[in-house]
């Protein structure tokens, strides 16, 4: 093969991968989430590889941001409370941030700056989830114990050590002690019931 024939194939091989390679989808999809903010020293990064559960509680709090419309303006001075500053990370590189205030007044308030590192975005204030608060707690953020939002805000079970142990043979014996307090009232009323009709029955019959 001549030396014009050799750089013909290889010209030919290199368009025919090129294309290839250029199609090859790129990784999207969120490895990590780091949390900054007051009382935190170092920032704080969950790993999906090592904290799966935490950091889907985290990226929970935060995914729905990256499309949703402004749902609020923005709060008065001095009602929004610490901030905590959330990145999802791309492969470690900084792909989205928010600003999350979960002890806004009002209840927990989000933030979209309009500077992202992955691209300009319309900046916009959200109302945040109620499990905010306990979510970031959990995560190492220095934050107040908020047992009330565990069950029906986070789940899965984090922060299962904030929930009082139960002891089943004492629930059980209040239901039980309830239940029969709950008979007596109502045997009770009943019996007045039955007095009464027995004496307007009384009365009725001397009339008679």
């Amino acid at each position: 093969m001549s030396a014009a024939g050799a750089v013909a194939v290889a010209v030919a091989l290199s368009a025919g991968v090129a294309p290839a390679a250029a199609a090859a989808p790129k990784d999207t999809k969120p490895s990590a989430v780091e949390i900054k903010g007051k009382g935190i020293t170092e920032p704080i990064v969950v790993r999906q590889a090592d904290e799966p559960r935490m950091f889907e509680l985290l990226l929970t709090e935060v995914d729905w941001l990256a499309s949703a419309r402004p749902q609020t303006s923005a709060p008065k001075d001095g009602k929004l409370g610490d901030k905590f500053t959330l990145t999802i990370l791309v492969k470690d590189s900084p792909s989205l941030v928010y600003d999350l205030y979960p002890l806004a007044a009002g209840g927990p308030r989000a933030y979209r700056p309009a500077k992202q590192p992955s691209g300009k975005k319309s900046a916009g204030w959200f109302y945040g989830r109620l499990s905010m608060s306990e979510t970031l707690r959990v995560s190492g953020a220095p934050l107040e114990a908020k047992p009330d939002v565990v069950h029906g805000g986070i789940g899965g079970g984090v922060g299962e050590k904030l929930k009082p142990e139960v002891n089943p043979v004492e629930s059980a014996t209040e239901v039980f002690t309830e239940v029969r307090r709950l008979f007596l009232l109502n045997g009770a009323v009943l019996l007045v019931i039955l007095v009464g009709l027995a004496g307007m029955a009384f009365l009725i019959r001397r009339r008679i």
